[in-house]
């Protein structure tokens, strides 16, 4: 593994194991683990004999966003468009995989770490886990609709706004209370939740969770258009201004602009 970290998969008989492997950075994605996601759903889709799929991060981490030193070849809001239709596309492979999909969530599930949680059926906590969305504070970009659909049916609306507009934190105890996860647990019982509930899923009628979850997914598939808004945003001085900033840790000037 590089610096550009990687997402492994293991297989063990009916359950698959996806990790997001980049502790030094708390596992941020870079696009190239984007790719291997993208590339590991493409894998799983052929497994038609999968009980569950587990997305965990390394170190101590979920995922926490995406490295923000990607946006640094970003030109016009095109880029954003690209770049948010890639990640839409992503998490709807990742929301069509053939098995329910449960996220092991402890240490950072931000940004885009927590559009992945939210993409997953079920969700495990730790109750110092952190959630949130603070790009109004630090890059200045924005989500596409799709994901901000996602982020409210996990957490509902006012949740949501508190995480986008005033750059919120949310733990794992509050976000369990909110209904996001299955179970909040402390670090010493994740290990057994998870096994706990992956042999829930494993002991199932595979046809009832099939059709549960193509049902659901079907209920979520409406959102709005938002290429004019995602455009005007990444095409914006101000998120070339956040990500300078971001990178040389230092506050944004905002200009509006």
């Amino acid at each position: 593994m590089a610096d550009g970290g990687e997402v492994t998969l293991r297989l063990d008989g009916p359950v698959a194991h996806v990790t997001f492997a980049r502790p030094a950075a708390r596992n941020a994605m870079t696009f190239a683990m984007y790719a291997q996601l993208a590339a590991i759903c493409d894998q799983l889709d052929g497994q038609r004999d999968l009980c569950a799929i587990v997305f965990r991060g390394a170190g101590g981490a979920f995922v926490a966003g995406t490295d923000i030193s990607e946006f640094t070849a970003f030109q016009s809001g095109a880029d954003g468009l690209v770049y948010e239709d890639h990640i839409d596309t992503v998490l709807a492979r990742l929301a069509r995989l053939p098995a329910p999909t449960l996220a092991v969530i402890e240490g950072a599930a931000v940004g885009g770490g927590l559009a992945i949680a939210a993409a997953c059926d079920l969700r495990i906590v730790t109750p110092g886990a952190k959630f949130g969305v603070p790009i109004a504070r630090t890059v200045g970009n924005c989500l596409s609709a799709a994901n901000i659909a996602r982020l409210i049916r996990a957490f509902g609306d006012g949740p949501v706004r508190r995480m986008l507009l005033l750059s919120e934190f949310l733990d794992g105890a509050t976000v369990h209370g909110l209904g996001f996860s299955s179970a909040c647990v402390p670090p010493d019982r994740i290990e057994a939740e998870t096994a706990r509930q992956i042999a829930r899923l494993c002991e199932a009628a595979p046809l009832t969770i099939a059709a549960c979850r193509t049902l659901l997914a079907r209920l979520a598939e409406a959102a709005p258009n938002d290429r004019d808004v995602i455009e005007r945003v990444y095409g914006s001085q101000d998120f070339r201004e956040g990500v300078a900033a971001f990178l040389a840790k230092r506050k944004p000037v905002w200009t509006g602009k």
